[in-house]
C-alpha cells in the first residue's frame, strides 16, 4: 500500500473534500439515519456518568426501595438505548460506507480507462492502482467513520465539560488544566514511536527484497560465487532491523511509564481535589463519582481528536491525489457498435504534411513532414531501423497520439471527422509482443467481439491456424492462457491475437513486427494467417523480415522520421546504395 502524504488543511484541500461528498448524495437518507443514530448513542453516554453518580448519591443515603431502584432502571434503559443505537449506527454508516466506496471505485476506473495514453505513459500502473484501492479506502473511512468520530468526539467533549461545569466550575477548571495536557503528550509521543515502528517496517522491507532478488538470481549467485557476499548483506540488515527494534523498545517502556503515572496521576489529582471539595460541602460523593468518569471521558476524547485530526490530513492528501487524475480530460468515446453510415472506412488513408514529437520529449522530431497516400486494400509495408517512426504512425492511425502538425486523412475525410470508438472499431492492431488476459482462449479471442457467437469464434481460430493447436488441449476453447498469456508459446500468442483481429473484422489492419520472434514453424503458420487475414483489407506491415513483405504493393524506408524511399522490392532493389537494398543483402546473406 502506497504511503498517502499529509497535506497542510488548506482552502483548495477542503474544497475538493466537500466535492467528494456528491458521492454520499444518492444514500443521504441513510446517511442521516446514522447521523441521528449516533447523536442518539453519543448523548445517552453522556447519560451514563450522570446517572452513576446518582446511584452512588442514593445508596449512601440508603434510599434502597424508590431513588435506587428508579435509577437502577433508568440505567439499563440507556444501556439498552444506547447499544441498539450504536447497532443502528453502524449498519447505516457500513451501508453508505460499501456503496459510497463501490460508487468511487466505478467513477475512477471509468475515468481512468477513458483517459488518453498519453496520461498512461506518464504514470506507473502500481500508482494508478493505488489510487483506486488504497487511496479510496482511506477516503471513504474519512468520508464516513472519521466524520462520525469527529461529529460524536465533539459532542462528548462539550457536553462533558458542560455537564462538569454545571457540577463544580472550581473543580473543572482544575481538571482542564491538567488531563488535556496529559494526553495531548501521550498523543505525541505515540506519533513518535510510531516512527520507530514504520523504519522497522522499512527495514523488514529492504530485507525481503534482498531475499527475494537473491532466490530468483541464484543462478547468478552461484556462478558469481557471491553466497557469502549476499549472507553478509542480509546480516547487515538483519542487524539494523534489531538495532531500530531495541531503540523502539525503550521508547515504549518510557512510553508506558509516562502513560501510568501522568495518566493515573492526573487521575489521582484531580480526585485529591474533589476529595477536598466535597469534605467542604461544596459536591457530595455522587458527583465526584460521576466528575471522574467524565473526566476519564473528556481525556480520552481530547486524544482521540489528534488522530481524527491525522486521518483528515491524509484524506486531504489522498483527495487532492485522486482530483489531479480527474482533472485529466477524458477521450470522447461512444458506443463503438452504434457506428453511422458515414463513418464506414473504405480503407483510403493520406497523410498530409504530418510531423510529431511525443510530449515527453518536445525537442524531438520522431516524424517530419509526412507525405503519403494508401489505396485502400492495398498492402503497405514500412521498413526501417529501430526509432526511426514506424510504430509512431500505427498509434497516430489510431489516434492514441495526435500529430503535432499536418493531418491524416481517411476516404478524403479529416480523422477529427470521425469519433474515436467508430474509427478505433474499424482498425485492428496485431503488435509483436502481443498481450493476452489471464483467462480462456475463448475470452481472449471473443474480446476482438464480444457479441460474438462461439461458432464465429470457430471460424476466425481456423482462419488464424490456431486450431491447430487448441484442438491438442483438452479444454480446446476454454484452455486457460494464464497471466499474460504465459502458459501458450509465442507463436500460439501471436495467433491468438490473429483470430482477434479476424473476429473484429476492420477495414485496416495493422502489423506491428508480428513475426519478427518466432522460430521458422512458428512463422510460416503466423505469416499464413496474416496473409489470409490481409485479403481485402488496406493493411500496413511494419516489418523486421523482409522475407516477408516481398509482395508488398509499397514498400516505404523511414530513417529519422522521414520516407527515404519507397517503391516495391523489386524497384527498390535496384537502387544503387539503397538503404533497402543494403538492409536485403545483410539479411539475406545472413
Amino acid at each position: 500500500m502506497v504511503e498517502v502524504p499529509k497535506k497542510k488543511i488548506t482552502i483548495k484541500g477542503l474544497k475538493n473534500s466537500f466535492r467528494l461528498y456528491s458521492y454520499i448524495k444518492p444514500f443521504r437518507v441513510e446517511y442521516a439515519w446514522g447521523m441521528f443514530f449516533l447523536m442518539g448513542s453519543s448523548i445517552a453516554s453522556l447519560a451514563f456518568p450522570k446517572l452513576l453518580g446518582e446511584l452512588v448519591n442514593s445508596g449512601n443515603k440508603g434510599n434502597l426501595a424508590s431513588d435506587l431502584n428508579r435509577i437502577a432502571l433508568l440505567l439499563v434503559a440507556t444501556l439498552v438505548i444506547q447499544s441498539v443505537f450504536s447497532y443502528f449506527r453502524v449498519v447505516f454508516f457500513v451501508n453508505v460506507t460499501e456503496k459510497t466506496l463501490a460508487l468511487l471505485r466505478q467513477t475512477t476506473y471509468n475515468h481512468l480507462i477513458k483517459l488518453p495514453l498519453r496520461f498512461f505513459e506518464k504514470h506507473r500502473v502500481g500508482e494508478l492502482n493505488s489510487r483506486i484501492s488504497s487511496d479510496i479506502s482511506l477516503l471513504q473511512e474519512t468520508l464516513t467513520s472519521t466524520l462520525a468520530e469527529f461529529i460524536r468526539q465533539i459532542i462528548i467533549i462539550s457536553g462533558g465539560i458542560t455537564l462538569l461545569a454545571i457540577t463544580s466550575w472550581k473543580l473543572t477548571l482544575f481538571m482542564l488544566a491538567i488531563i488535556p495536557g496529559v494526553m495531548l503528550l501521550a498523543v505525541f509521543f505515540g506519533k513518535f514511536i510510531r516512527k520507530f515502528s514504520k523504519q522497522v517496517q522499512a527495514e523488514v522491507a529492504k530485507s525481503n527484497t534482498i531475499v527475494e532478488e537473491t532466490l530468483q538470481g541464484i543462478q547468478i549467485v552461484k556462478t558469481y560465487t557471491n553466497e557469502f557476499f549476499e549472507i553478509n548483506r542480509y546480516l547487515n540488515r538483519t542487524r539494523e532491523i534489531a538495532a531500530i527494534g531495541m531503540k523502539s523498545g525503550k521508547y515504549r517502556g518510557a512510553f508506558s511509564a509516562f502513560m501510568i503515572l501522568g495518566l493515573f496521576g492526573a487521575m489521582v489529582a484531580v480526585i485529591w481535589k474533589g476529595s477536598y471539595l466535597m469534605s467542604t460541602g461544596v459536591i457530595n460523593a455522587g458527583q465526584l463519582f460521576s466528575f471522574v468518569i467524565y473526566s476519564g471521558f473528556i481525556g480520552g476524547t481530547i486524544g482521540g481528536l489528534a488522530n481524527v485530526f491525522t486521518d483528515i490530513q491524509k484524506f486531504i492528501g489522498a483527495t487532492e491525489e485522486l482530483f489531479d487524475i480527474f482533472n485529466e480530460k477524458e477521450e470522447e468515446l461512444a458506443d463503438a457498435g452504434k457506428i453511422t453510415e458515414n463513418e464506414c472506412l473504405r480503407g483510403r488513408i493520406t497523410f498530409r504534411n504530418l510531423s510529431f514529437r511525443y510530449p515527453s520529449r518536445p525537442d524531438e522530431e520522431v516524424l517530419t513532414n509526412i507525405n503519403l497516400t494508401i489505396p485502400e486494400n492495398q498492402m503497405v509495408a514500412l521498413v526501417g531501423s529501430s526509432g526511426a517512426g514506424k510504430s509512431t504512425i500505427a498509434s497516430l492511425l489510431l489516434r492514441l497520439h495526435e500529430p503535432t502538425s499536418g493531418d491524416i486523412i481517411f476516404d478524403d475525410r479529416n480523422s477529427h471527422d470521425f469519433s474515436l470508438s467508430a474509427l478505433r472499431s474499424q482498425i485492428a492492431l496485431v503488435p509483436q509482443d502481443v498481450f493476452l488476459f489471464g483467462g480462456s482462449i475463448l475470452e481472449n479471442i471473443s474480446y476482438g467481439r464480444p457479441s460474438a457467437t462461439e461458432e464465429e469464434i470457430l471460424d476466425a481460430a481456423a482462419k488464424a491456424n490456431a486450431m491447430e493447436f487448441i484442438d491438442r488441449f483438452p479444454d480446446k476453447l476454454n484452455t486457460i492462457v494464464g497471466e499474460r498469456g504465459t502458459q501458450l508459446s509465442g507463436g500460439q500468442r501471436q495467433r491468438i491475437a490473429i483470430a482477434r483481429a479476424v473476429l473484429k473484422n476492420p477495414r485496416i489492419l495493422i502489423l506491428d513486427e508480428a513475426t519478427s520472434s518466432l522460430d521458422s514453424e512458428s512463422e510460416r503458420l503466423v505469416q499464413d494467417a496474416i496473409e489470409k487475414l490481409m485479403v481485402g483489407r488496406t493493411s500496413i506491415v511494419i516489418a523486421h523480415r523482409l522475407s516477408t513483405i516481398r509482395n508488398a504493393d509499397q514498400i516505404l524506408v523511414i530513417d529519422n522520421g522521414q520516407i527515404v524511399e519507397k517503391g516495391t522490392h523489386d524497384e527498390l532493389i535496384g537502387l544503387e546504395n539503397g538503404i533497402y537494398r543494403n538492409l536485403s543483402q545483410l539479411q539475406f546473406a545472413g
